[in-house]
């Protein structure tokens, strides 16, 4: 009887490089939402519906 041993599993490497931009561009994604959110008043109230909940969520007041 013979047993087959497991592969060991290899992790993969990935440069700074290649992430730095892909989370630069993330976190200025992530500001512009907040932005957006934050600062929907209800002048435009379309858009104040829409991220309503996304407003108490971040606690953010809108009443």
């Amino acid at each position: 009887m013979t047993s087959a041993a497991a592969p060991v599993p290899v992790p993969i490497r990935i440069p700074v490089r290649e992430i730095l931009p892909w989370a630069a561009f993330t976190a200025i994604l992530s500001l512009v939402l907040l932005y957006f959110v934050g600062s929907a008043q209800g002048a435009d109230s379309m858009i104040h519906e829409f991220v309503h909940d996304g407003r108490h969520l971040l606690g953010f007041p809108c009443h």
